[in-house]
């Protein structure tokens, strides 16, 4: 299932694998501790605040300010064909971080620190291996998500 970001997980099982497949569904999905109620994205297995094992999963919108901003040039193995692109830090509305592309509708000149974005799950269809990963877009951009069903 991890597979699915372009990478083989060696562990057989995790606690936090529907996370995988909620991304996959188009979802922003973090975790809420059932003992304690503090938030993580991505989820956590264990609550760092309380140790709990027991958490929920929780829904996050992707709004969130664009935290840090870089442009890659010397692109490590794999991502040649890319450079020159640009990542940025995402600090999620909800809470939590995440590092993500920048997409299309954001231009270069509206990518500021402290810019209100979108984050957009994305499923690159056009590889032989399903990839998975986010895209930092305008605020209000909207995408494709499968119909809701909790777990």
């Amino acid at each position: 299932m991890f597979s699915w970001f372009g990478m083989v997980s060696f562990v057989p099982y995790t606690k936090v694998h529907e996370f995988a497949v909620w991304l996959k569904e188009g979802r922003l999905m973090g975790s809420v501790c059932k003992g304690c109620g503090h938030t993580t994205f991505p989820p956590r297995a264990d609550c760092p605040e309380c140790l709990s094992a027991e958490f929920a999963y929780k829904e996050w919108s992707g709004r969130g300010k664009l935290y840090s901003l870089t442009t890659i040039a010397a692109a490590p193995t794999g991502f040649e064909e890319h450079a020159p692109y640009r990542i940025g830090l995402v600090e999620l509305e909800e809470g939590g971080r995440l590092l993500a592309w920048l997409g299309e509708s954001l231009p270069a000149a509206e990518a500021t620190v402290g810019a209100p974005v979108q984050v957009v799950p994305r499923i690159l269809g056009e590889r032989e291996e399903l990839r998975v990963l986010y895209s930092i877009e305008r605020p209000g951009t909207t995408w494709g998500r499968s119909p809701f069903a909790a777990g």
